[in-house]
């Protein structure tokens, strides 16, 4: 049984006879005769009952009749959505995300992305940076966007597309007297609790950020492990300590806690796109390009 099969018999119901579906068909009649009669021995049964005239279903014709039919809808179906998949136009594009990125460039560029492509469905999933590859290779996600302290070592079968240098800043409770100052020395936070995050035995951002605040004159104790930022900004909010963060990260407009400048901490946080290798698929290529426009709109601060 093929769809053309199923499409010859739907017309010779619909047009009322094997002539007049032959002429919608632009095929000769006897091209119709010849796939029914193909199908009907397949099946082991008569669909027509050819000893009326005009033919008429048999009660197996009757029973196949609209289930080809709504197999038929689903296949033109099926057909205009992979077009328009190649085309870039639809389909599902799943990303892989640090929870940092969700407080300003991933918003940015989703935004504008959903109005060029209404009809892509956006899944947004949250993975640390070192998650993010086996679920790039395993194809559960299409893009992945990072943030490393250090050095971003390259990985077989993945490409990274540098986004932005993110400086930090350190995240202070609304009424510590730090808060008041635009600006601090790493060695003036050594008072208060660090909270240190992503509590995970495969990141070595906490590491990464106690030795940056070493390096630059702090010496405070971690006083908290958080198990992602988010939990570290609701500590700090909380009172209990502070905690280092990406300037972007203070886009998020809390008025609880205070983001200030560490005029001795001069590293960065590399935040990047990462796909597979020679990855094909337009609407991930258009996205990435998507996430570059966004960084371009940030504000400079």
């Amino acid at each position: 049984m093929n769809l053309r099969q199923m499409r010859y018999l739907c017309e010779v119901v619909d047009a009322g006879s094997a002539a007049a579906a032959a002429a919608r068909l632009h095929v000769a009649p006897t091209a119709i005769s010849m796939q029914l009669a193909q199908l009907e021995a397949e099946f082991g049964g008569e669909l027509f009952d050819r000893s009326r005239r005009p033919m008429d279903l048999t009660a197996l014709g009757r029973y196949f009749y609209p289930r080809a039919k709504l197999l038929l809808a689903e296949a033109k179906h099926l057909e205009q959505e992979t077009r328009s998949v190649a085309a870039g136009r639809s389909g599902v594009l799943a990303i892989g995300h640090t929870r940092s990125a969700i407080f300003s460039i991933l918003p940015r560029a989703i935004r504008v992305f959903r109005v060029s492509h209404p009809d892509v469905k956006v899944e947004l999933i949250t993975l640390l940076s070192e998650h993010q590859y086996e679920h790039l290779a395993s194809g559960r996600i299409q893009v992945g966007i990072s943030r490393y302290l250090g050095v971003v070592d390259s990985v077989e079968g993945l490409s990274f597309k540098p986004l932005l240098d993110d400086p930090f800043v350190v995240a202070l409770p609304r009424a510590h007297p730090l808060a008041k100052r635009k600006a601090v020395r790493a060695a003036e936070l050594d008072a208060a609790p660090f909270i240190t995050y992503p509590k995970d035995p495969q990141s070595r951002f906490a590491e990464q950020t106690l030795a940056m605040l070493r390096r630059a004159g702090g010496q405070s104790n971690v006083a908290y492990e958080a198990n992602d930022i988010h939990t570290a900004l609701g500590m700090v909010a909380s009172g209990l300590g502070y905690c280092l963060v990406g300037r972007t990260v203070s886009e998020g407009n809390r008025d609880d806690i205070a983001f200030r400048r560490v005029t001795d901490i001069r590293d960065t946080a590399a935040v990047v796109a990462v796909t597979k290798l020679g990855e094909t698929s337009k609407i991930v290529s258009f996205f990435v390009e998507t996430l570059v426009a966004a960084v371009s709109t940030l504000d400079d601060r």
